[in-house]
Protein backbone atom coordinates (compact mmCIF):
# COMPACT_ATOMS: atom_id res chain seq x y z
CA UNK A 1 0.00 0.00 0.00
CA UNK A 2 1.28 3.61 -0.89
CA UNK A 3 0.40 7.08 1.17
CA UNK A 4 1.54 10.01 -0.91
CA UNK A 5 2.89 12.72 1.04
CA UNK A 6 3.65 15.01 -1.84
CA UNK A 7 6.44 17.51 -0.76
CA UNK A 8 6.88 17.15 2.53
CA UNK A 9 10.57 17.47 4.12
CA UNK A 10 11.16 14.48 6.96
CA UNK A 11 14.85 15.70 7.26
CA UNK A 12 16.36 12.71 6.37
CA UNK A 13 18.18 11.05 3.89
CA UNK A 14 18.66 7.20 2.96
CA UNK A 15 19.11 5.03 6.07
CA UNK A 16 18.76 1.01 6.19
CA UNK A 17 16.74 1.63 2.90
CA UNK A 18 15.66 -0.99 0.48
CA UNK A 19 13.76 -2.22 -2.38
CA UNK A 20 12.54 -5.04 -1.31
CA UNK A 21 10.41 -4.94 1.45
CA UNK A 22 9.25 -8.28 3.77
CA UNK A 23 5.57 -8.01 4.46
CA UNK A 24 4.88 -6.04 8.00
CA UNK A 25 7.64 -3.86 6.77
CA UNK A 26 6.81 0.22 6.52
CA UNK A 27 9.40 2.47 4.32
CA UNK A 28 9.28 5.90 4.07
CA UNK A 29 10.98 7.23 0.62
CA UNK A 30 12.29 10.45 1.80
CA UNK A 31 11.74 11.91 -1.62
CA UNK A 32 14.14 12.77 -4.84
CA UNK A 33 12.94 11.20 -7.72
CA UNK A 34 9.08 10.62 -7.11
CA UNK A 35 7.26 12.53 -4.05
CA UNK A 36 7.71 11.70 -0.63
CA UNK A 37 5.89 8.64 0.64
CA UNK A 38 5.08 5.86 2.68
CA UNK A 39 5.12 1.83 1.47
CA UNK A 40 3.20 -0.77 3.50
CA UNK A 41 4.33 -4.12 2.43
CA UNK A 42 2.00 -7.12 2.67
CA UNK A 43 3.62 -9.06 0.35
CA UNK A 44 5.93 -8.85 -2.50
CA UNK A 45 7.30 -6.27 -3.34
CA UNK A 46 9.51 -4.19 -6.14
CA UNK A 47 9.17 -0.97 -4.99
CA UNK A 48 9.41 1.11 -8.25
CA UNK A 49 8.09 4.71 -10.29
CA UNK A 50 7.04 5.70 -13.49
CA UNK A 51 10.93 6.79 -13.44
CA UNK A 52 12.74 3.23 -12.42
CA UNK A 53 13.62 1.33 -9.08
CA UNK A 54 13.67 3.50 -5.60
CA UNK A 55 14.74 2.93 -2.12
CA UNK A 56 13.27 3.86 1.19
CA UNK A 57 13.93 3.74 4.58
CA UNK A 58 12.93 0.51 6.68
CA UNK A 59 11.48 2.24 9.67
CA UNK A 60 9.24 0.35 11.38
CA UNK A 61 8.19 -3.53 11.32
CA UNK A 62 4.40 -5.06 11.83
CA UNK A 63 4.87 -7.98 14.04
CA UNK A 64 1.69 -9.28 15.20
CA UNK A 65 -1.80 -9.48 12.73
CA UNK A 66 0.09 -10.00 9.38
CA UNK A 67 -2.94 -11.27 8.07
CA UNK A 68 -4.72 -7.38 8.48
CA UNK A 69 -2.57 -5.68 6.39
CA UNK A 70 -2.95 -8.14 3.46
CA UNK A 71 -6.65 -7.66 4.09
CA UNK A 72 -6.14 -3.67 3.89
CA UNK A 73 -4.23 -4.10 0.64
CA UNK A 74 -6.68 -5.87 -1.01
CA UNK A 75 -9.80 -3.67 0.62
CA UNK A 76 -7.61 -0.69 -0.83
CA UNK A 77 -6.67 -2.38 -4.39
CA UNK A 78 -10.92 -2.92 -5.13
CA UNK A 79 -12.60 -0.38 -2.91
CA UNK A 80 -9.73 2.58 -3.42
CA UNK A 81 -8.18 4.89 -0.80
CA UNK A 82 -8.74 3.44 2.83
CA UNK A 83 -8.39 5.93 6.25
CA UNK A 84 -5.39 4.77 8.20
CA UNK A 85 -4.30 5.60 11.68
CA UNK A 86 -0.99 4.86 13.29
CA UNK A 87 -0.87 4.50 17.04
CA UNK A 88 2.15 3.68 19.78
CA UNK A 89 0.65 0.55 21.21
Amino acid sequence: MWIPLGNYEFGVSYENHTSHPAPGHIILYPGGISETEFLIAYGGVDFSSKMGQLAGNHFITITSNLDQPAELGKMTLWQGAQRIKFEVA
